[in-house]
């Protein structure tokens, strides 16, 4: 499967699927009934990892900080796990990079 460009994102198809996965978690968050004491938490680091994707080239360790917020914000919510959990594997596409002048010794 070929994977799409987006516009704004550098042609990084990663931070594509970043948004993408980000948005979904957005929609099922706002749709769930329950009222989550954390939610704004949530929201918050679902707004910050969009605009590190839409910039383009985000840092991993700001990534993973704000998927372990977004964690702990929705608690063990069944209902969110499979949205969560396309946002997680979205981050860890750029945890997969190698880093260019590095070689294996």
């Amino acid at each position: 499967m070929e994977a799409r460009r987006v516009a704004g994102t550098d042609d990084d198809p990663r931070a594509g699927e970043l948004r993408r996965a980000v948005a979904r978690l957005r929609r099922d968050l706002a749709a769930h009934p329950a009222e989550l004491p954390d939610r704004a938490i949530a929201d918050d680091e679902l707004a910050s990892l969009d605009a590190m994707a839409r910039a383009g080239a985000p840092e991993l360790h700001r990534l993973r900080r704000s998927l372990l917020l977004i964690a702990g914000a929705l608690g063990s919510v069944s209902a969110l796990g499979p949205a969560l959990t396309s946002v997680r594997a979205a981050i860890d596409q750029f945890g997969n990079v190698p880093q260019a002048g590095r070689g294996r010794d």
